[in-house]
């Protein structure tokens, strides 16, 4: 259940979303829930994100709530120094113009997506509560470690890990 400890796991979702160029946004079209690939940048306290328009899926999240998430599991083997983590924000989404430096950020497009040349839309997502996941084979001593990687407690005394995992809302 998402708690008051706000500012600093949601601080924490950034910065760890911020360490991977890729991530999976979630949100339903007509009634049907879906999930697409993006390119994702944090920026000004949100979460830009460059998809590919001729999928549509732009349609079902502009003006909803959706939820994006990403992870470090593919990157780090398990039982290595740090451990693997899991991040997912939820907020409002909303069509986006990205600044010149944006734009540079979040480097070269791909030139084709599903066999037809790349159309980049851009969204923002604001966060407003976010969960992280944290997994490690608990060979090292890190508990209650904010950064994200190790083992820790929930705010409410659980393992990252466990049922719910870290969640909080945000101020935004």
């Amino acid at each position: 259940m998402p708690t008051d400890e706000a500012p600093a796991d949601l601080s924490l979702a950034t910065a760890l979303l911020g360490r991977v160029d890729y991530g999976r946004v979630a949100a339903s079209m007509r009634a049907l829930p879906f999930l697409a690939p993006a390119r994702h940048i944090v920026s000004d306290g949100g979460v830009l994100l460059r998809m590919h328009r001729h999928s549509g899926y732009q349609q079902a999240c502009v003006g909803h709530v959706v939820a994006y998430g990403t992870d470090n599991m593919s990157l780090v083997r398990p039982g290595s120094p740090g451990g693997q983590w899991s991040v997912q924000v939820v907020g409002e989404c909303a069509a986006a113009e990205p600044t010149s430096a944006e734009l540079t950020r979040l480097g070269p497009a791909p030139r084709l997506v599903d066999g037809r040349p790349f159309a980049p839309v851009y969204l923002r997502v604001s966060p407003r509560f976010a969960t992280v996941h944290s997994m490690d084979d608990g060979s090292d001593d890190c508990s209650d470690d904010r950064s994200g990687y190790g083992s820790g407690y929930g705010s409410d005394g659980g393992r990252f890990g466990g049922p719910g995992g870290r969640e909080a809302r945000g101020t935004r």
